[in-house]
């Protein structure tokens, strides 16, 4: 068995049930399952995909993104999804990093494609959308299909994707996430939204993070779901689908949720059908999860990374969601530890960094043996985020231990001063960052974008934090800046602000 027979079987069952609806299009499961078949045939007749194989993409959102995906699982291969944000020299590196048998992307970035072939000798160009110059149509691909699409002894064990995740101090890791990561990462997020082939999924964050593709629209294709897909974000598009589609479920992150949530459509938007909305891939400040939940639909608290596919802790539909800022407790097949420097799990209510172990877990990380040893230990993914469990085996997530500060010998975590500055009314976002000092060695630096309108100074937001803060944690300087450096999922890149923050180190007493 692959991942692709649950494809498979949904077409069996439901075969017009509506899989994807994309652009005014629907594809139902007996379509969606003809065209996977079809491109596995394709892959491995024209273009010669056999197991092991990497088939790279370079797409926004579409069907045929997920249609490759279950290709490359019926034949063994790794489907390779490339961040479209990325500069190009990092697609370079990526795509020469896999060896890619394969590239596919869509006429939107053909202009960069040039550059792409060139580090790509050997490999087979095809077009999603058009038909490039060295390449195939990809429709013209599927017409000359031969063969059966399937490659011996191709199972769940199989690698599925190669997921890069963002280098905060060198080159770009790829997780390999085998098919069977994927198969239980489903039981997982069917078990926190309970989700059923009766719900209607509504995907508008990206498919080249794990997010985007498998908090809820893999999980949802596997359970016989209808998954609508947008090519992107846009507030307004989105609360638009949600009025007129009516979808159960939707996964949004923090940027995103103030985006929808300030759109002026928003207080008139019926959220009615809305089950429940899932967040996470970073801290939610709670003022962002109120929004939601004043208009009477929960907010789920989803917690992992591209390593954990990425479910691994997570509050529950049902569940007990009086906990704010929790994101949860263990999920459904996943094991979770709050362990020390040296591994050892420490008692409840002590921090320390955050361990995940289960069938959800990355296999390796692509041709970097080193890099893997260091992160899994006896199974354990050892995250770096620092965390703690509650007495109740509740998980609260503090910070990433790179972004630790540790001033005259206390210990500040970014995420707890951001709380507080995101209380005042006149800051729209910050981060906070640890600044090299001679006396202290570090102390914390805030970057502040201030609300529409708004001049609050730098005093006043010292100020607010002393209210609730100890001294040691107030902000030594406060920078008012327009924009912050972000991922694609909104996530603010805390290590590109230390590499711009200027090193204006001086003596002085604490604040």
């Amino acid at each position: 068995m692959d991942l692709s027979d649950l494809i498979e079987r949904n077409a069996a069952f439901t075969p017009d049930k509506p899989a994807t609806i994309f652009e005014g299009e629907t594809l139902n499961y007996a379509a969606f399952n003809s065209r996977i078949a079809q491109t596995a045939r394709a892959l491995k007749s024209e273009c010669g995909v056999g197991r092991g194989d990497r088939v790279a993409i370079l797409s926004l959102n579409r069907p045929d993104y997920l249609v490759l995906l279950y290709a490359c699982a019926r034949l063994g291969a790794m489907l390779v999804p490339l961040n479209w944000r990325l500069a190009v020299a990092e697609q370079v590196f990526i795509l020469s990093d896999a060896s890619v048998k394969v590239l596919v992307l869509e006429q939107a970035f053909a202009d960069v494609l040039p550059v792409l072939e060139n580090s790509l000798p050997d490999a087979s160009i095809v077009g999603l959308d058009f038909e490039p110059s060295r390449g195939t149509a990809f429709d013209t691909l599927l017409a000359q299909a031969r063969g059966d699409g399937r490659n011996p002894h191709t199972d769940l064990t199989c690698p599925l994707l190669i997921v890069y995740t963002s280098g905060t101090t060198g080159r770009p890791k790829g997780a390999v996430l085998r098919q069977e990561a994927l198969l239980w990462n489903g039981v997982m997020s069917q078990h926190m939204h309970g989700l059923t082939s009766d719900d209607h999924v509504l995907t508008v964050l990206p498919f080249f993070h794990v997010g985007g593709l498998n908090i809820q629209t893999t999980p949802a294709l596997h359970q016989g779901a209808t998954v609508t897909i947008h090519s992107r974000f846009t507030p307004d598009t989105t609360l638009a689908t949600i009025a007129r589609d009516r979808p159960t479920l939707t996964v949004l992150v923090p940027a995103t949720i103030q985006a929808v949530s300030d759109h002026p459509a928003w207080a008139t938007t019926d959220l009615s059908s809305l089950k429940a909305v899932s967040t996470g891939s970073t801290i939610v400040p709670p003022h962002l999860v109120d929004r939601f939940v004043a208009r009477g639909v929960p907010v789920l608290q989803v917690y992992g990374s591209t390593e954990t596919c990425p479910v691994a802790i997570y509050t529950r539909l049902g569940g007990d969601l009086a906990r704010v800022g929790s994101t949860g407790l263990p999920g459904l097949c996943c094991e979770a530890a709050i362990t020390d420097d040296a591994g050892n799990e420490l008692p409840p209510g002590t921090p320390g960094e955050i361990a995940v172990r289960g069938p959800n877990v990355f296999y390796e990380y692509w041709g970097n043996e080193e890099a893997t040893r260091e992160a899994l230990h006896d199974g354990w993914y050892r995250t770096g985020d620092i965390g703690l469990r509650d007495a109740d085996s509740y998980f609260w997530v503090h910070d990433r231990k790179k972004n630790l500060i540790i001033s005259g010998g206390e210990n500040i975590y970014p995420a707890e001063v951001e709380r507080v500055l995101l209380e005042h009314p006149d800051v729209s976002e910050c981060a906070v960052i640890g600044r090299p000092d001679p006396r202290w060695d570090e102390v914390p630096v805030a970057y502040v974008i201030r609300r529409t309108g708004c001049s609050v100074e730098a005093e006043d937001l010292r100020a607010h934090v002393l209210t609730q803060l100890a001294r040691f944690k107030v902000p030594r300087d406060i920078v008012f800046v327009d924009d912050l450096p972000r991922t694609a999922l909104g996530k603010v890149q805390h290590f590109m602000l230390r590499r711009l923050d200027a090193p204006e180190s001086s003596q002085g007493e604490a604040i």
